[in-house]
């Protein structure tokens, strides 16, 4: 998704021991809950569900890290 291209900015671009939410600008609290206010625009719905989902699996990544 698109919204992995934040990884390029970081330094190294991929740590399997690093925690994606929160490190990310396209993964930071403040992005997530922009893709929940996204969910009540009747256009922008999928792609917010989308989002999220994908910010789930991210944080179940997480919980194995740990």
């Amino acid at each position: 998704m698109l919204v992995d291209l934040d990884h390029l900015v970081a330094q190294p671009i991929f740590d399997a021991t690093r925690c994606s939410i929160n490190f990310h600008p396209l993964h930071s609290y403040y992005a997530i809950s922009l893709y929940v206010v996204l969910l009540v625009l009747p256009k922008t719905r999928i792609v917010a569900i989308g989002l999220l989902v994908h910010m789930l699996t991210d944080q179940v990544d997480c919980l194995w890290i740990k």
